[in-house]
């Protein structure tokens, strides 16, 4: 199944994406989010919809990050063997783990938001693992029972600000600056995650290109060690870092910019489509 989250009217769900269009699993099991849904019980819950009359037209739709509000957002740095060789980067011993807020993030389709503060706007694209069930010190053999699902992501990175220091978190957390979507695809129609690819394109142009299987810690190892040092709630996402070619490391650098559009596409996931807005002068002054 494929299971997006979005607004009609004002009003936010979530529901199951078809050939035929959007049944709206929110209203029909009044359960509000699929956070929600994956704490009550699991997406297994879905399957009793999928035959119903859909309630929407995709195109009606105004599509949210897959999980709007996640306990949390754990991301993995230089995860990808073609990745480390262009930074320079050794091999790490673990996984190396930033993390994003929820408001930094905006669903397929909404503008990413390159801010006043920068012009080194980098895409980078990534595969997102959505925690089903939770655990603590998850064994690697039983982690993919674990996962609902998988998404594409776009951890959009003010290059500048990531480096202020050797602390990641300020260069990925500005708002609106990272993509989660269109939707998440359950594993019983990925049951080897591995053998998926991953592409970037902007403007059409493709940027980016691996094989999910280029992952130096794979999804089990990831899942292993992030459930150790913190305990993975449903609804948790895990974004697994991205491959070489991303703008910082061409010379020259390719930033992206107001007017570009940047797409992530994982084969048997879809694509993730988010176009590229300047923030305005004063657009995000608040009053104390």
């Amino acid at each position: 199944m494929k299971i997006a989250s979005f607004t009609h009217a004002g009003t936010a769900s979530y529901g199951i994406v078809t050939d035929r269009g959007v049944i709206d699993a929110g209203k029909r099991l009044k359960v509000p989010t699929l956070k929600d849904l994956l704490t009550k019980s699991s997406v297994d819950e879905l399957k009793t919809l999928v035959d119903q009359q859909p309630d929407y037209a995709l195109d009606e739709l105004t599509l949210l990050p897959t999980v709007p509000n996640p306990d949390k957002i754990l991301c993995i740095g230089v995860n990808y063997a073609t990745h480390l060789a262009e930074s320079g980067h050794p091999t790490p011993p673990h996984p190396m783990i930033f993390t994003r807020f929820a408001n930094s993030q905006v669903g397929s389709g909404q503008p990413l938001i390159r801010p006043l503060e920068s012009e080194r706007f980098d895409y980078e694209g990534e595969m997102a693992v959505v925690i089903g069930a939770g655990g603590r010190r998850i064994p690697r053999e039983t982690a993919f029972s674990h996962i609902a699902g998988y998404a594409c992501y776009n951890d959009g990175s003010i290059r500048d600000w990531q480096r202020h220091t050797s602390q990641f978190a300020p260069g990925k957390n500005f708002v609106g600056t990272g993509g989660f979507g269109p939707w998440m695809v359950t594993t019983d129609e990925l049951t080897d995650i591995s053998k998926q690819t991953l592409i970037t394109r902007l403007n059409g142009v493709e940027v980016q290109k691996a094989p999910i299987s280029d992952l130096v810690f794979d999804v089990p190892a990831l899942i292993a060690y992030c459930s150790t040092f913190t305990e993975l709630v449903p609804g948790d996402v895990i974004v697994t870092g991205t491959t070489g070619g991303v703008g910082a490391y061409r010379n020259p650098p390719l930033w992206m910019k107001g007017g570009d559009v940047v797409e992530i596409e994982i084969s048997g996931i879809g694509i993730l489509r988010n176009p590229v807005k300047d923030e305005a002068p004063g657009a995000a002054t608040r009053a104390a």
